[in-house]
Protein backbone atom coordinates (compact mmCIF):
# COMPACT_ATOMS: atom_id res chain seq x y z
CA UNK A 1 0.00 0.00 0.00
CA UNK A 2 1.35 3.46 -0.84
CA UNK A 3 1.27 6.17 1.78
CA UNK A 4 -0.44 9.40 0.89
CA UNK A 5 1.36 12.37 2.38
CA UNK A 6 -0.61 15.59 2.72
CA UNK A 7 1.01 18.99 2.65
CA UNK A 8 1.22 20.47 6.11
CA UNK A 9 -0.21 23.98 6.20
CA UNK A 10 -0.72 26.63 8.84
CA UNK A 11 -2.74 29.76 9.31
CA UNK A 12 -1.05 33.05 8.42
CA UNK A 13 -1.08 34.05 12.12
CA UNK A 14 0.97 30.97 13.01
CA UNK A 15 3.40 31.59 10.15
CA UNK A 16 3.79 35.25 11.14
CA UNK A 17 4.53 34.21 14.72
CA UNK A 18 7.17 31.73 13.53
CA UNK A 19 8.69 34.43 11.31
CA UNK A 20 8.68 36.98 14.16
CA UNK A 21 6.60 39.57 12.31
CA UNK A 22 3.37 41.44 13.04
CA UNK A 23 0.61 39.80 11.00
CA UNK A 24 -1.31 43.01 10.26
CA UNK A 25 1.79 44.50 8.62
CA UNK A 26 2.25 41.61 6.19
CA UNK A 27 1.03 41.79 2.56
CA UNK A 28 -2.62 40.92 1.92
CA UNK A 29 -1.74 37.79 -0.07
CA UNK A 30 0.14 36.45 2.97
CA UNK A 31 -2.70 37.25 5.42
CA UNK A 32 -5.45 35.83 3.20
CA UNK A 33 -3.94 32.46 2.29
CA UNK A 34 -2.48 29.48 4.04
CA UNK A 35 1.23 28.81 4.37
CA UNK A 36 2.72 25.40 3.75
CA UNK A 37 5.70 24.10 5.70
CA UNK A 38 7.78 24.34 2.50
CA UNK A 39 6.72 27.97 1.97
CA UNK A 40 7.60 28.83 5.56
CA UNK A 41 11.02 27.23 5.18
CA UNK A 42 11.56 29.19 1.95
CA UNK A 43 10.56 32.44 3.68
CA UNK A 44 13.00 31.70 6.51
CA UNK A 45 15.95 30.77 4.32
CA UNK A 46 15.47 33.38 1.59
CA UNK A 47 13.18 36.13 2.91
CA UNK A 48 11.53 38.37 0.30
CA UNK A 49 12.00 42.14 0.46
CA UNK A 50 8.78 42.76 2.42
CA UNK A 51 9.85 40.30 5.12
CA UNK A 52 13.36 41.76 5.40
CA UNK A 53 11.88 45.26 5.74
CA UNK A 54 9.35 44.14 8.38
CA UNK A 55 12.07 42.46 10.42
CA UNK A 56 14.32 45.50 10.13
CA UNK A 57 11.84 48.38 10.54
CA UNK A 58 8.70 46.86 12.08
CA UNK A 59 6.09 47.23 13.31
CA UNK A 60 7.19 44.39 15.57
CA UNK A 61 4.94 42.03 17.58
CA UNK A 62 5.10 42.19 21.38
CA UNK A 63 7.56 39.27 21.84
CA UNK A 64 10.04 40.97 19.51
CA UNK A 65 9.52 44.38 21.17
CA UNK A 66 10.06 42.82 24.59
CA UNK A 67 13.25 41.07 23.46
CA UNK A 68 14.64 44.24 21.85
CA UNK A 69 13.95 46.20 25.05
CA UNK A 70 15.26 43.45 27.33
CA UNK A 71 12.01 43.03 29.27
CA UNK A 72 9.21 40.48 29.52
CA UNK A 73 5.92 40.74 27.63
CA UNK A 74 4.23 41.31 31.00
CA UNK A 75 6.71 44.10 31.65
CA UNK A 76 5.64 45.76 28.42
CA UNK A 77 2.03 45.66 29.55
CA UNK A 78 2.93 47.07 32.98
CA UNK A 79 4.77 49.86 31.16
CA UNK A 80 1.67 50.64 29.09
CA UNK A 81 3.04 49.29 25.80
CA UNK A 82 0.20 47.31 24.25
CA UNK A 83 0.61 48.11 20.56
CA UNK A 84 3.27 46.91 18.12
CA UNK A 85 6.24 49.27 17.87
CA UNK A 86 8.56 50.14 15.02
CA UNK A 87 12.32 49.86 15.35
CA UNK A 88 12.47 53.66 15.50
CA UNK A 89 10.00 53.76 18.42
CA UNK A 90 11.95 51.04 20.24
CA UNK A 91 15.20 52.96 19.81
CA UNK A 92 13.49 56.14 21.08
CA UNK A 93 12.32 54.27 24.20
CA UNK A 94 15.84 52.97 24.77
CA UNK A 95 17.19 56.52 24.49
CA UNK A 96 14.52 58.00 26.80
CA UNK A 97 15.02 55.27 29.43
CA UNK A 98 11.67 55.79 31.16
CA UNK A 99 11.42 54.65 34.78
CA UNK A 100 9.19 51.67 33.94
CA UNK A 101 11.72 50.39 31.39
CA UNK A 102 14.61 50.60 33.86
CA UNK A 103 12.51 48.86 36.52
CA UNK A 104 11.44 46.08 34.15
CA UNK A 105 15.00 45.57 32.89
CA UNK A 106 16.18 45.21 36.49
CA UNK A 107 13.38 42.72 37.16
CA UNK A 108 14.31 40.75 34.04
CA UNK A 109 17.97 40.70 35.10
CA UNK A 110 16.95 39.30 38.51
CA UNK A 111 14.81 36.63 36.83
CA UNK A 112 17.73 35.57 34.62
CA UNK A 113 20.11 35.51 37.59
CA UNK A 114 17.70 33.36 39.61
CA UNK A 115 17.20 30.98 36.67
CA UNK A 116 20.98 30.60 36.34
CA UNK A 117 21.29 29.93 40.10
CA UNK A 118 18.62 27.23 39.96
CA UNK A 119 20.19 25.63 36.89
CA UNK A 120 23.58 25.53 38.61
CA UNK A 121 22.03 24.11 41.81
CA UNK A 122 20.22 21.39 39.86
CA UNK A 123 23.38 20.51 37.94
CA UNK A 124 25.31 20.18 41.23
CA UNK A 125 22.57 17.98 42.69
CA UNK A 126 22.70 15.81 39.56
CA UNK A 127 26.47 15.44 39.88
CA UNK A 128 26.16 14.44 43.55
CA UNK A 129 23.43 11.91 42.72
CA UNK A 130 25.60 10.42 39.96
CA UNK A 131 28.58 10.20 42.34
CA UNK A 132 26.50 8.41 44.97
CA UNK A 133 25.04 5.90 42.48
Amino acid sequence: MTSHQTTQTMKPATAAKKLGVYLEATPAEFREGVVSRAELNALQTDPPQWLRELRRDGPHPRPVVAAKLGVSISGLARGGVTEPLTTEQIEALKAERPEWLERERATQAEVRKEAARIKKRDAERGERADAQA
